[in-house]
């Protein structure tokens, strides 16, 4: 018999997709599985949920909402050999896309019952786990706007976009460091990431792959009012290299050091943070993951 734990968050998405145990019941019955139905209230709570979970011998937890929800619950279960599920019922779905978990219910159940398991690499930065991206200065900017609406629909990620955009401010001074390459930026954008996808079909790093043991960055340095408008443009067409004041990287491992402020605005996997560490180091730990998803997900080069 396997047991399986939903963690849901009941405001993901538009809210309306919330999941009942009874609903869950009627695909997972009782001679074959043991299902737990648990909802996370509010901001930190699934981790909590997760870790209680684990303590009551789940095989298997599901998280159920957007790329917030299933950063709590799989932040738990880096490492262990204990399987993350997902239904994606939040706004952007990103790593649910990368790993081809449709947004619809009934489907994301079928891959749960069906047990097919990848595993995947894990983004760390200091000592929180990132599995879609994290990201600095304007990116950040735009998470904290977005996270103020109401509804966090694709139009309201662009409002939140325009919005930081009108408002930006210069950034911070920081120095850099990539495979023993040091330069020192005032960014317009870092952008670190684990997989190809943002949420809402959008990409900055178009080529990365949550299997293949590397961290795919981007750094925009200091852009002009125009620029930074051309780069939004070329960004929802994936054509941003067409700048030649951009900079991309694979890596392993990379630093990021300030001297300035109190803070440093940041988001991972589509939450705000602020950063109050002088020293960021963001790393991949290869192969640290399991998650239920179709076998035919394949490193992409």
């Amino acid at each position: 018999m396997r047991i399986i734990h939903f963690i849901i968050n009941p405001k993901a998405g538009s809210g309306k997709n919330i999941l009942e145990k009874e609903f869950l019941g009627s695909y997972f019955k009782e001679k074959e599985y043991c299902i737990s139905v648990k909802y996370s209230k509010f901001k930190k709570q699934a981790i909590l949920l997760t870790q209680n979970s684990i303590r009551e011998g789940a095989q298997t937890i599901v998280a159920c909402g957007g790329d917030g929800t299933i950063n709590e619950v799989a932040s738990c279960l880096v490492g262990t050999n204990i399987l993350l599920g997902i239904i994606p019922i939040g706004s952007g779905n990103g790593l649910a896309s990368n790993l081809m978990i449709p947004s619809i219910i009934e489907k994301a159940i079928e891959i749960i019952k069906k047990n097919d398991i990848v595993t995947i690499d894990v983004g760390k930065v200091n000592e929180s786990y990132f599995f879609s991206n994290t990201g600095m200065g304007f990116d950040a900017n735009v998470i904290k706007s977005y996270e103020a609406l109401k509804k966090r629909t694709l139009i309201g990620y662009l409002k939140a976009s325009l919005k930081s955009f009108n408002e930006f401010k210069k950034g911070q001074e920081v120095r850099i460091s990539i495979d023993e390459e040091h330069t020192i930026y005032n960014p317009f954008l870092v952008f670190v990431s684990n997989s190809n996808e943002l949420g809402f079909n959008i990409s900055l790093t178009p080529k990365a792959s949550l299997m293949d043991g590397q961290l795919d960055v981007l750094i925009v340095p200091e852009l002009s009012k125009l620029k930074m408008l051309l780069f939004g443009a070329l960004m929802l067409v994936r054509k941003y290299h067409w700048l030649k004041e951009i900079k991309t990287y694979q890596t392993k491992t990379l630093q990021i050091c300030r001297n300035e402020g109190l803070f440093l605005d940041s988001q991972i996997d589509g939450e705000f943070h602020k950063m109050e560490d002088k020293h960021i180091n963001i790393s991949i730990l290869e192969k640290s993951l399991d998650i239920l998803a179709p076998k035919n997900i394949e490193p992409q080069l």
